[in-house]
């Protein structure tokens, strides 16, 4: 018997208690200042930006044209939105070290935003989605967010705009020069 596809709002949610997990971690990290501390701190930094890169590229080129023809335009671009001003956090905190007196900031403004998307999108967004989609879309939207997420790239790039044509158009090419940057780097590596 094969697996059962899980559902879209299933394999975001997911990611959503994952991010929350590495961004408690932080919290439980901030004030620490050993070097192990500090690098363990880099590391999380460098995961959570993985998986919100990712996640934020599936939803972009898969969820949220789904939910501006189905469900509302304006749910669909206030996410959108939202995902821009974490990029740009994102893009900031990647330039800085633990030990820098911006990084608690510019972590504390993520975590403030990421927290208030994700609040909003299963409060809302998640609810609205259940009543307008089958199972069976739900799933197969699933399904392609699971495929993107699996080539997205895995670093902020907030000058490309979110829209879906162009982020599946440059995604290729920005995802494997991402990998081979965090190859050669190490980078996401340690967890």
């Amino acid at each position: 018997m094969a697996d059962q596809q899980r559902d879209v709002i299933e394999i975001l949610s997911q990611d959503h208690r994952e991010v929350e997990a590495m961004f408690r971690e932080l919290e439980d990290l901030r004030g620490r200042t050993s070097e192990e501390d500090r690098a363990r701190r880099k590391d999380l930094v460098d995961n959570v930006t993985i998986e919100l890169v990712r996640h934020a590229v599936a939803e972009e080129t898969q969820v949220y044209p789904a939910v501006k023809e189905k469900v509302s335009d304006e749910e669909a671009e206030r996410a959108k939105r939202e995902h821009a001003e974490a990029e740009k956090t994102m893009k900031q905190l990647e330039r800085l070290d633990p030990e820098d007196p911006s990084f608690d900031q510019e972590l504390e403004t993520l975590m403030r935003e990421i927290r208030g998307h994700v609040a909003e999108e299963e409060g809302v967004m998640f609810t609205h989605m259940r009543e307008v989609f089958s199972q069976e879309e739900l799933e197969k939207l699933g399904g392609r967010v699971d495929a993107v997420k699996k080539v997205a790239p895995t670093r902020p790039h907030p000058m490309t705009p979110n829209d879906a044509t162009v982020r599946l158009a440059v995604g290729p090419a920005a995802s494997l020069f991402d990998r081979l940057r965090d190859a050669v780097s190490g980078r996401g590596q340690n967890s």
